[in-house]
């Protein structure tokens, strides 16, 4: 069992606090423990207080050690010393949003690319300029080191780590049962300036989660925009202020995961693979694919297949 060690570092959103539990412990697959500097009750921001029973200790053998919380304030010399021991013997490091300060105070984000939430983003880039802060990203992979940005993005890094592990089979339940949508790629906007749209408060999820049941389908505009009931114009819009992304891009992403889904858990053939995920060849297939993640279909199989 994969072993998470989550180091809560004050002041802490109480939020930030319970994603590690709600995405890695619903399953069998990890063994997830919070801890801290100081064992007892730890006050949290915008939230009660919670009482974390688990000291430093928690973070030897862990497989994984997620530094949570900090808000760019100076984390304690211990966790510092903790988390470079951490390191040092070979545990994946992350941070969910401003964790990354308490990464970049132990030194292990220096000259690696490294994200945190939007409104920070300047402050870690001018108090560490040795790191290539991202501040449009969702996640950021570096040597191993994975940082988020705020919120929702450390519930997309969670099942990041998920798909690693264990495949997107694996990653996709944990969504569902987090209710939250399928893993997003780290390199999407953060956040969207434009304003959610106000017409009778309706949302486009219903049209996208009908969108992800046909995607074996040609779907064009006119297809999204009948099912919500929308014109073409009205659905691009909203489209983009609610996904950060146009209509056909988000319909591609999904595609590519669909893909990528199908060559980690089945045994099908590229084109069968191609045309269950709506992208129609075997060649266009490898275009994607190479494109999104550096591997052909082949190699993807080869490294990240979960079949039996």
């Amino acid at each position: 069992m994969h072993r998470i060690a989550a180091v809560i570092v004050p002041p802490v959103l109480s939020f930030d606090i319970s994603i590690p539990l709600m995405v890695f412990d619903n399953g069998s697959h990890y063994d997830v423990r919070v801890c801290t500097a100081r064992p007892g009750r730890v006050p949290t921001v915008g939230g009660p207080d919670v009482v974390v029973t688990d000291g430093l200790e928690a973070m030897e053998g862990a497989d994984t050690v997620i530094a949570v919380g900090s808000g760019g304030e100076q984390a304690p010399t211990e966790v510092l010393d903790a988390l470079r021991k951490a390191a040092a013997r070979g545990a994946r490091i992350a941070s969910l949003c401003t964790g990354a300060f308490v990464l970049a105070q132990a030194g292990l984000l220096d000259r690696r690319r490294a994200t945190t939430h939007w409104g920070l983003a300047g402050d870690l880039a001018a108090r560490f300029p040795s790191i290539d802060v991202r501040p449009d990203v969702l996640f950021v992979e570096d040597g191993g080191i994975f940082t988020s940005a705020g919120a929702a993005a450390a519930i997309d890094l969670c099942l990041h780590l998920i798909r690693l592990d264990y495949g997107a089979a694996v990653a996709n339940v944990a969504a569902r049962l987090a209710v939250v949508s399928p893993v997003r790629p780290g390199g999407q906007a953060q956040f969207i300036e434009t304003p959610l749209p106000p017409e009778r408060g309706t949302s486009l999820a219903p049209t996208r989660a009908w969108a992800l049941e046909h995607l074996d389908r040609p779907l064009a505009l006119a297809d999204l925009a009948g099912h919500a009931k929308v014109s073409v114009r009205t659905l691009t819009r909203r489209f983009h202020a609610e996904t950060g992304l146009s209509p056909l891009q988000w319909l591609l992403h999904r595609r590519v995961d669909r893909a990528r889904e199908l060559l980690e858990t089945t045994e099908l053939p590229m084109d069968q693979v191609a045309g269950k995920s709506g992208l129609g060849s075997a060649d266009s297939l490898r275009k994607h694919l190479v494109s999104r993640v550096g591997l052909t279909p082949t190699a993807y199989r080869a490294s990240f297949t979960r079949v039996g």
